[in-house]
């Protein structure tokens, strides 16, 4: 498997995630979500109708009209909601997950999200048979499901931003090594020598467009051949390096902080509703008190005071 050039591979991840969310969740899963129960349906019906003919040859009856249930039978039976629960998970996931190298990657979530209600609402009502309604307090083990994603975006977006971009090396150079504060002269300072001598017998490129160079340069921190190291990891590699795992360590911390902000900030259950709760909670003990009370009076003979 080919590695990230040391620029990064950004731009690849980008191309990917697009295919992945147009093809896939955009295209794929909603024509699959149309055929399928068409196609099962069609299919049905044709059962039936040859099924039925097959017993009015045989029956001399008279004939009774067709039934809701007749015409549901032909229909998809309800498997549950998992796949859709699945679908939208591993949507949230592409979108949560890899945000940072593909930023377009919501608005094409918002649009897949408005076929898919449309595709489901027209499938639940005339292709799938009635489910049996059950009561659920919320969504259950989606939401931890949802939350663990949520914590692990946040760690997968630095090590994106991080490893896969040109974010950190440039602030680096920026604060560390620029004369006057500016980006002037950071694509040399990221370019590595390479004496064209030291090539692997092999390796060497068989022609050339340019006679009599002696020296290339490479994206890459390292040391110049003429170092006693030659060619292993500079300090500047290291530097930048040490700047990625800070960055990756103070990103996680701050997302983590701001997510805790805002859920303090906008409760799941309001200031006004929990105020209400409570007032239920005192106004139920005192009822079940009175009544306590009522109930030992009586048993004791004696009337309970209005």
């Amino acid at each position: 498997m080919e590695e990230c050039a040391p620029p990064g591979c950004l731009i690849e991840l980008c191309i990917q995630l697009s295919m992945i969310m147009l093809g896939k969740q955009l295209i794929q899963n909603n024509v699959f979500e149309v055929l399928i129960p068409y196609m099962y349906r069609t299919i049905q019906e044709e059962k039936v109708k040859k099924r039925a003919a097959e017993n009015e040859e045989n029956d001399t009856e008279e004939k009774r009209p067709k039934q809701q249930y007749d015409k549901d039978y032909a229909l998809e039976p309800f498997e549950g909601v998992t796949p859709e629960y699945m679908e939208m998970i591993i949507q949230y996931g592409f979108v949560s997950l890899f945000v940072a190298s593909f930023p377009l990657a919501p608005a094409f979530a918002l649009l897949n999200n408005v076929i898919e209600i449309r595709l489901d609402a027209a499938k639940f009502v005339t292709e799938i048979r009635r489910p049996d309604a059950v009561r659920c307090k919320d969504i259950g083990i989606w939401y931890n499901i949802l939350c663990g994603i949520s914590k692990f975006s946040v760690i997968t977006n630095a090590f994106v931003i991080s490893f896969t971009s040109e974010f950190v090396p440039r602030m680096v150079y920026q604060y560390m090594y620029s004369v006057n504060g500016t980006m002037n002269g950071y694509t040399e300072h990221s370019l590595s020598y390479f004496n064209v001598s030291n090539f692997a017998p092999g390796s060497a490129p068989t022609t050339t467009l340019i006679t009599g160079v002696s020296m290339c340069r490479y994206k890459d921190y390292r040391d110049p051949p003429w170092d006693p190291d030659a060619y292993t990891f500079s300090k500047q590699y290291w530097s930048v390096l040490a700047a990625k795992l800070a960055f990756v360590i103070f990103f996680q911390n701050f997302a983590m902080f701001l997510s805790m902000l805002v859920a303090w900030m906008i409760p799941d259950v309001p200031r006004s509703l929990r105020e209400q709760l409570k007032k239920e909670n005192m106004m139920l003990m005192e009822f079940l008190l009175n009544q306590d009370q009522e109930a030992r009076w009586q048993r004791e003979g004696e009337d309970y005071p209005d």
